[in-house]
Formats: structure tokens, sequence, C-alpha cells
């Protein structure tokens, strides 16, 4: 569905319309439902300006592994390799670390969902945009310093000298 609106309240929920987490979602004005066939080709042909998605890591190079942890038994990486390589700006949305370790690595250690894709990162930390020099840290939540944002992070980051404040929404 393109064009998703609020989530029901309790009991007037649709079995016909859920998120891609499963949970209830209704359509909002204009939306337009479709198959997986429709929605690939939108993503295939270009037609989605921006994505967020969720990572187990990412690296110096934007480069994202999100689908694949040894070991365990996964379905497969699904539409995520397609909305990285057919997204205009590709955005993720995840924790700064897992169990005290970093997600924002050097290297991913991780199976690779796709390389170079990954324009800004977005963690309860900071803001860190993706650049052709390495990572930048663009804002930075009010309760971090500078020095804590390094030290949960493996790879190497540079700080803005606009460094602004993450604001609450």
């Amino acid at each position: 569905m393109i064009g998703m609106g609020k989530t029901p309240a309790v009991g007037e929920e649709d079995p016909h319309f859920a998120n891609a987490g499963g949970a209830p979602v209704l359509p909002g004005l204009g939306a337009a439902c479709f198959d997986s066939a429709i929605s690939f080709a939108i993503i295939r042909g270009g037609h989605v300006d921006v994505s967020v998605l969720g990572a187990l890591q990412v690296d110096e190079e934007g480069n994202l592994a999100n689908w694949n942890i040894p070991g365990k038994m996964v379905p497969g990486m699904g539409g995520a390799m397609d909305l990285l390589t057919g997204t205009r700006k590709v955005i993720l949305a995840m924790e700064h670390t897992a169990k005290g370790s970093p997600k924002i690595m050097k290297r991913c250690t991780l199976p690779l969902t796709a390389k170079g894709q990954v324009d800004m990162i977005v963690t309860e930390m900071c803001v860190i945009e993706v650049t052709d020099n390495g990572l930048l840290v663009t804002e930075i939540h009010p309760e971090f310093t500078a020095e804590d944002v390094q030290a949960a992070t493996e790879a190497t980051l540079r700080f803005s000298e606009n460094l602004k404040l993450m604001r609450d929404l």
C-alpha cells in the first residue's frame, strides 16, 4: 500500500491492511493497494525517493548488513536489496550498539546486503552522513558527547564544524 494512514483503534482493525511488520494500519486518503510484483516494479524502476531500513551492521563505506547472522536460520533478505539499489536516498534507523558491541563498523563482518548504498544513519546517539571522506556526525543527542559517540563506534567518525543538537519531535 502506498499512502498508509493512521493506526486503527482497537476493534477497528481491518485484516486486509497491515504494515510490513504485520501491525494493523488504515489506508490514508488517496491510498493505493497492489501486489508485491507491482511494489517491486516501483522500487526497481527507481520511483522511490527515500527508504528507511534497519541494520545489523553498517560500515565507513556505506555498506550494509541487515539480513543474516551466521548460524541462525533466516528466510532470506526480502526486498531490502531492491530498496537499497532502487531508492534515491537510503536512511538507516538503528540502535547504535547491540548488547554493548558497536554496530557502526570499520568494515562489516556479517554478510552484506548491499555495498555503498547507505546515505544516512540515525541512532539514539546521533545522525551520521555517509560521505566520500567517511562518516560525518551532523547531529548529536544532548545527553551524549562526541567522545561518547566515538567510544560506542568502531568506525572512525568526523564531527561537523556545524554540529547540531538532535531535537525531540
